[in-house]
C-alpha cells in the first residue's frame, strides 16, 4: 500500500471544491422498490424506467411520467438521511465547496427529500438537477451543466453515488467518482476511484486541508 492509499478518504479528497451527489440511496437510505414501480407502470423487469418511457408513444409516455411522479412524490416524504449526511455537507460548505444534486428523480421530489432530511438549506435549488433539467444518468449532461454553472473543470470535481449509473456519469464527465457501498461488495471497481461504506468517511478532519 502506498502512502496515498493509506490516507483517509477525506484527506485524499480535501482539495476538491465541486461535489455532485446522487440523492436517493446516497444522501438518504433507499426507499424505492424499482421492481414494484416497473410493475405499476407496466415495464418489463430489469428495464431502465426512464429509458423505457422514452420509447413509448407520446400520450402514453406523458401518462406514465405522471404516474411515476406521483409514486416518487409519495416516497419523497418518507426518506431518512444516512448517518453523517448533514455533517459532511456542512463541512464542505465551510470549505467553500459547491454542492449539487444530480438525480433521475424529479427536481420537485428532490427538493422535498432534501427538506425531509434537513439539508435543503445547504443547496442552491438551481444546483438540484432532476430528469427535467438534465439528460438522465448515466449521461454526464447534468454534471457538465453544473461544472459550467460553477465555472469549474472536471479535475476539481467529484461525483458521489450508490449505483453504477452515478459512477458511469462521473466517468463520462471526467470527474472523480466515489461509490457509497455500505455492504463493501465493490461491484463496479472499474467505475469508482474510491469506495466508502459511509458518508462519515468523507467528512474532513477537524483541522481541514485547504
Amino acid at each position: 500500500m502506498t502512502d496515498a492509499e493509506s490516507l483517509p478518504p477525506a484527506t485524499l479528497l480535501a482539495g476538491l471544491r465541486c461535489w455532485v451527489f446522487d440523492l436517493d440511496g446516497t444522501l438518504t437510505f433507499p426507499v424505492h422498490d424499482f421492481d414494484a414501480i416497473r410493475r405499476e407502470l407496466g415495464i418489463a423487469e430489469g428495464r431502465p424506467i426512464l429509458e423505457e418511457l422514452e420509447q413509448r408513444p407520446p400520450e402514453e409516455a406523458r401518462e406514465l411520467h405522471r404516474r411515476l411522479q406521483t409514486l416518487e412524490a409519495e416516497l419523497a416524504t418518507t426518506v431518512r438521511p444516512r448517518p453523517g449526511c448533514r455533517a459532511l455537507l456542512e463541512s464542505l460548505v465551510e470549505r467553500d465547496c459547491r454542492l449539487g444534486i444530480l438525480t433521475r428523480n424529479s427536481r420537485s421530489n428532490a427538493l422535498v427529500s432534501l427538506e425531509r432530511i434537513g439539508v435543503a438549506d445547504l443547496f442552491d435549488p438551481e444546483d438540484v438537477l432532476g430528469r427535467d433539467q438534465a439528460r438522465p444518468k448515466p449521461d454526464p449532461d447534468g454534471i457538465l451543466q453544473l461544472l459550467r454553472r460553477w465555472r469549474a473543470g472536471p479535475g476539481n470535481a467529484v461525483m458521489v453515488g450508490d449505483f453504477s449509473m452515478d459512477l458511469e456519469a462521473g466517468r463520462r464527465a471526467g470527474v472523480r467518482t466515489i461509490h457509497l457501498d455500505p455492504d463493501g461488495d465493490c461491484p463496479w471497481p472499474e467505475l469508482a476511484d474510491l469506495h466508502v461504506r459511509s458518508l462519515e468517511e468523507l467528512i474532513p478532519p477537524a483541522s481541514g486541508v485547504s
